[in-house]
């Protein structure tokens, strides 16, 4: 189920635990495009295949020998997007959610807001900024697809158009009928959940431990960002304002001296051929 090359319609990814294997290659792929270095098990993180800065998607081992991939859900209605006040994180017409690190100011909204804990901070830079999983989106505007998929040997996680994939969930409930979770109501993880999302799963065990829990509601959550921030003493919005102010003159002043820098190097190698 992949796209084509002019993206028309929302994409998403489903994932069928029951087929995973938990071999990593989807984890391996992502870290290859990416280039995301080795996990190193920094102090912060709870266990070194945790979600990090250095993997946007892995794999968590349940009972019974069942394999879950664990990333960003990219909802249709991004709580993330709402929290974040300079603009790093967007939501595409297409589906994934994205993030732009030159407007980031680390202030760590994001991770707040989102309901399923999915953003990291890179603690372990000088300028720590915030990591996540953008669906490679690069690709798919190109025609193809997240790297994380079209690495699976099983199929255990296909792309495709969401609705699509919607439908292919049903069609297996109706060809495996007791298999997926809830045996008498399988569900589609994702579809409805905070006004869904673009990351669907089906499974035969609950995922709850994602963070699909029964007091999110199918409600998106912008709405209550937006609400829960109108209560904020303006005097905390001020500041932060000016942190982003402060944030954009240190990063231009950086970034004139760097092209000063360049410019003399460049007159002295002038020199020098003359």
């Amino acid at each position: 189920m992949e796209t084509s090359a002019t993206v028309k319609q929302p994409v998403a990814i489903l994932t069928d635990t029951t087929l995973c294997t938990g071999c990593e290659a989807c984890v391996q792929a992502c870290r290859s495009t990416y280039r995301l270095g080795r996990d190193r098990a920094w102090r912060w993180k709870k266990k070194i295949d945790d979600l990090s800065s250095t993997r946007f998607t892995t794999i968590i081992r349940r009972p019974g020998g069942r394999s879950v991939r664990h990333q960003c859900r990219h909802c249709l209605e991004p709580a993330c997007v709402s929290a974040c006040i300079v603009g790093a994180l967007q939501k595409t017409d297409i589906g994934p959610v994205i993030y732009d690190e030159s407007r980031c100011m680390g202030c760590r909204y994001c991770m707040m807001a989102c309901p399923y804990g999915i953003p990291r901070y890179s603690w372990e830079e000088q300028v720590p900024l915030v990591r996540k999983c953008i669906l490679c989106y690069d690709r798919i505007r190109a025609g193809g697809q997240p790297a994380c998929t079209e690495a699976c040997p099983y199929h255990a996680t296909i792309f495709g158009p969401r609705d699509e994939l919607i439908a292919e969930a049903r069609r297996r409930f109706e060809q495996f009928p007791g298999k997926y979770y809830p045996r008498n109501d399988p569900r589609i993880y994702g579809e409805h959940e905070v006004g869904g999302t673009s990351v669907l799963y089906i499974s035969d065990i609950s995922l709850d431990f994602l963070g699909w829990r029964p007091n999110l509601g199918d409600k998106p959550l912008p709405a209550l960002t937006w609400a829960a921030l109108a209560k904020v003493p303006p005097i905390v919005l001020g500041v932060a304002g000016l942190m982003s102010g402060i944030y954009w003159v240190i990063g231009r002043r950086m970034q004139l001296q760097a092209e000063a820098a360049e410019a003399a190097a460049s007159a002295r190698a002038g020199a020098d051929d003359a």
